[in-house]
């Protein structure tokens, strides 16, 4: 059904609504497409510029830290009305879809509900000393949160801008809750500690969590001037990740989820609470031996992926004509009617997706299937055969994955010659682990279909073309944004152009953007609730995120141009996008 897509208009009456947000439930066992309900102001019309909204004071240079039960963040309630700006919101969400739609947060599974760690090693002298020197503070440094709580409409909301001037190498964490290293991030080249250094430091976290935890707190994060150490508690592990970039917390946590989704793909979490329940000092790295590089991997996506941000899928840009003669050949038969998913995946992205009537996929499952598909390990194994948890689906159960390539390279140019290679590879789902014979044969005629109908070839031309710059657009001074379809749960952005061909610079836009994201979904906690509009103003861009029913935007403008050029431009990409959809996103996929 045909909807009108909100815009921004520059006058309108006044008026306004707000409703408090809930997040999604997670889903273990194939959920229909859930929504969180979000219900956001409408926005009344002011003339002029609004003043900088005041801030907080800076933190003094002591350590601070926020624990669970931290009054400075209370659950989200209503949105605040935002002045200068109507957006119209007369579109509709579907009430179902390929993929579940988490909205704000990419859940947890814990292994047991509420854990109280041993003592361990830990010197009473070093709790002391810790108790000494760790003040708990009611308010929280993130310059997401540097706004006043209550104030009447202005314009758009506009945050403090945050500095940016290094990004040093974030440092992640796994260790057990007896303190044995489980896990460690590969270290930047500038960084002269040892393993064994590393290995002492952990001793320090585990110390550092049995102090909160004696008090019956769980501690969430340690601020030290401009270094955020966070933690995440999955008993029987911790998660630490220890960054400098200034990012909101809620960032940092949501790689620690995946972190520790990705260790549950391999372990499921029955498994581990019953090796940790018959030995508490069980030294994990054993049975991770050899799967390393997936964390690793997952580690390098998180710092640019912006679809593992936002919880969303990323799917080749192609004809929709294409992508449904691709898809109707995905559909298993009836002999295979136990297959789950079934998912084509080329340079990253993803074709198509074919999935059991009623049923979605989570999209934290979907990135772990595809950082697995896209680990070294795999890409020089033409056929794999390899058991996997899905978390979202079952965190207590093996899946079986077929994963093969479908042709050994597709060429990658018209002339038939071979540079680089397209690599198009298949992902087949079963519970049957003594499935394999029957979905490699039925695996072998699917290579065979889409080799003699061209599809193939015709997919190593989609990802050509897939890339488009902001220039394409033709929308002046606009630099880059991010797009993502609420309904579809799909995103699409350009690629990286000047200035930002440079990585510091795409980590600068990336944490605003990851700024915006939180206010917008007050995901710390903020007393303002979830917002409509905010923007950001630096030296170097000027950034907007706009919250709709039907999607939500993140863009880059140059830092000259005013709000109003912000505002035309983010109309401007809106209509855009309703042109290219059928395109840029992943609609309409068959089930079985």
């Amino acid at each position: 059904m045909e909807h009108t897509r909100p815009s921004l208009r520059t006058s309108a009456a006044p008026r306004s609504r707000s409703r408090s947000h809930t997040p999604s439930p997670s889903a273990r066992h194939f959920p229909r497409l859930l929504h969180s309900s979000m219900s956001y102001s409408s926005l009344p019309s002011s003339a002029g510029v609004a003043p900088t909204v005041p801030t907080a004071p800076a933190l003094p240079p002591h350590l601070s830290v926020a624990v669970a039960h931290d009054p400075s963040l209370p659950s989200s309630s209503s949105s605040s009305s935002v002045s200068g700006i109507e957006l119209g919101e007369n579109g509709s969400s579907s009430s179902g879809g390929m993929i579940m739609n988490t909205e704000v947060d990419v859940g947890t599974v814990d292994v047991e509900p509420d854990f109280k760690p041993p003592e361990g090693d830990a010197k009473k002298a070093l709790r002391e000393q810790l108790r000494r020197s760790l003040s708990k503070r009611e308010a929280a440094s993130d310059p997401s949160q540097r706004y006043q709580p209550k104030r009447e409409p202005t314009e758009i909301d506009e945050l403090e801008s945050p500095s940016f001037d290094a990004f040093p190498v974030r440092q992640y964490f796994v260790l057990t809750n007896a303190g044995k290293p489980v896990f460690m991030s590969r270290r930047s080249p500038s960084d002269a500690s040892t393993n064994d250094d590393r290995t002492n430091i952990m001793g320090i976290m585990q110390a550092i969590v049995s102090v909160f935890a004696d008090d019956g707190d769980k501690i969430r994060c340690i601020n030290a001037g401009r270094t955020r150490i966070t933690f995440l508690l999955r008993s029987p592990l911790y998660y630490v990740c220890v960054s400098s970039w200034r990012e909101p917390e809620s960032v940092t946590r949501t790689h620690l989820e995946y972190l520790h989704l990705q260790i549950l793909s391999v372990i499921t979490a029955s498994q581990l609470a019953k090796i940790f329940e018959r030995r508490t000092n069980f030294d994990l790295r054993r049975l991770l031996g050899g799967t390393e590089t997936f964390l690793h991997s997952f580690i390098e996506q998180l710092e640019f992926d912006l679809g593992i941000s936002n919880a969303s899928l990323c799917a080749l840009k192609m004809d929709p004509v294409v992508r449904a003669n691709i898809a109707e050949i995905l559909v298993p038969p009836k002999e295979l009617k136990d297959v789950l998913y079934v998912a084509l995946v080329s340079s990253g992205l993803v074709v198509t997706l074919v999935r059991p009537k009623k049923h979605s996929i989570h999209p934290a499952d979907l990135h772990i299937l595809l950082n697995t598909l896209s680990s070294p390990s795999l890409a020089s194994t033409p056929i794999s055969w390899l058991p996997i948890c899905l978390p979202k689906f079952d965190p207590n159960k093996f899946l079986h994955a077929y994963m093969s390539h479908l042709e050994e390279e597709v060429p990658n140019g018209s002339d038939g010659e071979n540079t680089d290679g397209i690599a198009v590879r298949l992902a087949i789902m079963i519970p049957d682990k003594d499935g394999f014979e029957r979905v490699r044969q039925w695996a072998g005629s699917v290579a065979e279909a889409l080799s003699s109908s061209g599809l193939l070839e015709s997919i190593a031309s989609a990802c050509r073309a897939h890339a488009y710059l902001p220039m394409d657009i033709g929308i002046p001074g606009l630099r880059h944004f991010v797009y993502k379809s609420r309904s579809l749960v799909q995103i699409t952005m350009p690629a990286w152009a000047k200035p930002y061909d440079e990585l510091d610079s795409r980590r600068r836009l990336v944490t605003l953007y990851q700024t915006l994201h939180d206010v917008l979904h007050a995901r710390s906690g903020q007393p303002q609730g979830p917002l409509k509009l905010q923007y950001i103003r630096t030296d170097k861009e000027s950034v907007m995120g706009w919250v709709t029913h039907p999607f939500e935007l993140y863009l880059a403008m140059s830092p000259g141009l005013p709000k109003s050029a912000v505002v035309g431009a983010a109309n401007a990409i809106a209509r855009w996008i309703k042109r290219e959809e059928g395109k840029l996103f992943l609609r309409d996929a068959p089930v079985f």
